[in-house]
């Protein structure tokens, strides 16, 4: 079992970059615990800003950063990133068009028995809705890596976001499938889809498996960068296999599955379920508490793909 937290990987990967540009700037808002930023700082003192609890200042800030040539990466747990500040990302980094890497720390619901003010489970609709604002949700520890190794030679924004515990691989570090802004293939398949996002990915691939085993040929997509969205990976799920089925670690209102409903509906109609949270609070506890609570497991996947075969 994996014990290596992605927020890890987004240190070891920024610290290691810092010795080579001197423009790298990590801030944060009083969280380089929370997002395991202590090697950083010790190699980079003169590359780390705390702002302390101020989101909306910490925004402002590394817009400010950029608009004078550094690279700033904001760190702060996503469930105050992804609202406390919309506005400054909307307004200095979005439409101002500068250079800020937005790192959304503890997301969904990792943040367990704290409750509600501290899920994120409406940030992909909140970043999502900004224009200029790209979102991704990496799986593993492996394709975190290779995203922000993609983003420090990127210079536009983006909003990641990464839960707070160590997740099951997906991949294997010798071989990392990898295409900046389009969806992985996982599991080829011609009953049906499953596209899921973010620690939802390492489910549908345990389900793909699990539904071949019944019977049931499933492609599995690992849709990590939600947005700008693979549409046309969607639109060929849609053409190509019976229905589609949406798993992420967000409300069902304004997530990736709403996005891929609306682009199905519009080019090539077929049934979809989207996977979800309700539109209520959370229920309170760890995050496999949550998962099982609302199906959001490899077992509650093929539940539902078992009752769309029935219906297609």
């Amino acid at each position: 079992m994996n014990t290596i937290p992605n927020r890890q990987v987004i240190c070891e990967v920024l610290t290691a970059a810092a010795a080579k540009d001197r423009d790298i700037v990590v801030l944060c808002s009083d969280s380089r615990g929370s997002a395991s930023l202590g090697p950083y700082v010790a190699a980079h003192p003169g590359q780390f800003v705390e702002v302390g609890i101020a989101e909306q200042n910490l925004v402002s800030i590394s817009a400010g950063l950029a608009a004078c040539g550094k690279k700033p990466f904001a760190v702060s747990p996503a469930c105050f990133l992804s609202t406390r500040s919309m506005e400054q990302v909307k307004v200095d980094v979005a439409y101002s068009g500068t250079n800020v890497k937005l790192i959304g720390i503890s997301g969904g619901v990792s943040y367990g028995a704290l409750g509600m003010t501290h899920h994120s489970a409406q940030d992909i609709a909140t970043m999502g809705s900004i224009p200029g604002m790209r979102v991704y949700l990496p799986s593993d520890r492996f394709q975190t890596r290779a995203l922000m190794e993609a983003l420090l030679a990127d210079p536009k924004a983006a909003y990641v976001r990464v839960g707070r515990n160590p997740v099951p691989d997906v991949y294997r570090e010798e071989s990392v499938p990898f295409t900046f802004n389009k969806a992985t293939l996982l599991q080829e398949g011609t009953d049906l889809t499953i596209i899921a996002c973010g620690e939802m990915v390492h489910a549908a691939k345990e389900a793909g498996a699990l539904l071949a085993d019944r019977g049931i040929s499933a492609r599995v997509l690992d849709m990590y960068c939600v947005k700008p969205i693979d549409r046309d990976s969607v639109i060929r799920a849609a053409r190509e296999t019976k229905a589609i089925i949406t798993v992420e670690e967000h409300s069902v209102i304004g997530g990736m599955g709403a996005m891929v409903s609306q682009i199905v509906c519009g080019e090539h109609p077929v049934l979809v379920r989207n996977m979800a949270l309700s539109d209520a609070p959370v229920v309170t506890g760890v995050s496999k508490e949550v998962f099982d609570h609302y199906g959001l497991t490899a077992g509650g996947i093929v539940k539902i793909a078992e009752e769309l075969m029935r219906l297609a």
